[in-house]
């Protein structure tokens, strides 16, 4: 005998409008998941290149590589812009949150992931990016670059590295 979909679509409406004010409902998510999709794939395909390309780039400069170098200072710089377009998805699914959740822009939590991604942006564009173009330059002259120039570029881009992965943390723990 097959079953009677009718009433199961009755137990489930009568559940749903059982739920407590504020509850979100399933049509509340219709938006949320694809922009929250859309936000974590950025997050993976941006970021990650981000976190790894200067110390891709640090491989280059020990053998006096000068294209390669100059190539990962470009694409450094590219990614590092690009992330804001990671941060500038994830505006988009607060709106969807539960309002008992009482999440703004304002929640400590979300506002120090935000803070601290500005910052790994700003240390990669000012410091690694121009860093690496640098130590290219250097090396595309037929000197080699200084030892500070290479350690500048892997403590700026571990400070990065560190700041992406504090905000990851932020973002999956939401204390």
């Amino acid at each position: 005998m097959a079953p009677d979909l009718g009433s199961g679509a009755i137990l489930v409406a009568g559940a749903l409008s059982a739920l407590p004010a504020g509850t979100r409902q399933p049509q509340d998510s219709v938006m949320e998941t694809p922009l929250t999709i859309l936000h974590v794939t950025a997050g993976a395909f941006i970021i990650g290149p981000l976190a790894l390309l200067p110390m891709t780039g640090l491989r280059a400069i020990r053998p006096g590589r000068a294209n390669q170098a100059a190539s990962i200072a470009r694409l450094t710089r590219l990614f590092s812009w690009l992330s804001l377009v990671v941060a500038g998805t994830g505006f988009e699914p607060v709106s969807f949150v539960d309002p008992e959740d009482k999440l703004t822009i304002g929640t400590p939590w979300l506002l120090a992931s935000i803070i601290l991604n500005a910052v790994a942006v700003t240390v990669s564009l000012l410091l690694v990016a121009p860093l690496l173009s640098r130590a290219s330059h250097h090396l595309a002259d037929g000197t080699t670059a200084d030892a500070g120039v290479y350690s500048r570029i892997a403590g700026s881009s571990g400070l990065v590295s560190l700041l992406l992965v504090a905000v990851v943390v932020l973002m999956v723990w939401r204390p």
